[in-house]
């Protein structure tokens, strides 16, 4: 029930800011390019990142910095279950955006990595030729039909995001996403929500550790570190929507927590 209210109260919150922010007579929504995507409550995003810098200071960095102490078998081995889970959430954005072939190959290696794969632990697939295509989502399929980024948002704890991007994660709570529908939706004697949670909370970890470096230096050479990670993380989204091979200096091929 609680889960259902913070859905409603986040999707109100978003079209409403959305909405309201459209000043100059034109739909925020309709707008593509990162430039143009308005910040439409700076003063509570900046609220959010200054809330997200404090429990990065006080758990996640110091998390990310043990887990990178790791072996790098186990560390290789957790990004691997976790980028083979992903698929579950890729796939279905294959077909939505009319990606058969990656959707079949998304497919392959996903049942080549469960089974042969021990979970994922280990990436058979790509030894036996399966291609590793990009993560796709919800929002990136929003934007393939042609739905704008709307304005941008800072959300307690999970970051960075757009008001597209925020609402298509509700896709994930009415059966976008199989992994939440077997271990949430319906709890049985394999899968419960621990499991599904921890696996969020574990891909953070994973993210961070390995942009550890990049976020670092970026806080140490921004002038203004809010604004940096406001235009990369559009620049990222916009490149992930296009599909682009392009790449960001300051970011490791992960992916930036979203509202998922």
């Amino acid at each position: 029930m609680l889960k259902k209210i913070a859905i409603i109260i986040i999707t109100t919150l978003t079209l409403t800011m959305n909405v309201n922010a459209a000043s100059d007579g034109d739909l925020i929504l309709k707008k593509n390019n990162p430039a143009e995507i308005e910040d439409c409550s700076e003063g509570f995003n900046k609220a959010s990142f200054a809330l997200n810098q404090g429990l990065d200071k006080a758990i996640f960095k110091p998390v990310a910095s043990l887990y990178r102490k790791l072996p790098s078998p186990i560390k290789s081995g957790t990004s691997n279950v976790l980028d083979n889970l992903s698929n579950l959430v890729t796939i279905p954005n294959n077909i939505l955006q009319g990606e058969f072939r990656k959707a079949g190959v998304n497919t392959g290696r996903f049942v080549i990595n469960t089974t042969i794969g021990i979970l994922g632990l280990a990436d058979v697939a790509e030894v036996m030729g399966f291609s590793k295509y990009e993560k796709e989502d919800y929002g990136q399929s929003l934007a393939v039909a042609g739905v704008g980024p709307g304005c941008y948002l800072v959300l307690p704890v999970l970051g960075p995001s757009t008001a597209r991007d925020t609402i298509s994660s509700v896709a994930t709570f009415v059966g976008g996403d199989a992994w939440y529908n077997v271990s949430v939706k319906n709890d049985t004697q394999y899968f419960s929500d621990f499991d599904y949670y921890s696996s969020k909370a574990t891909s953070g970890v994973d993210f961070r550790a390995k942009n550890y470096d990049s976020i670092q230096n970026l806080e140490k050479n921004s002038l203004d570190f809010y604004a940096s990670v406001k235009s990369l993380y559009l620049q990222d989204r916009q490149q992930k929507i296009l599909n682009s091979t392009k790449i960001i200096d300051t970011q490791n091929d992960g992916d930036w927590e979203e509202f998922e």
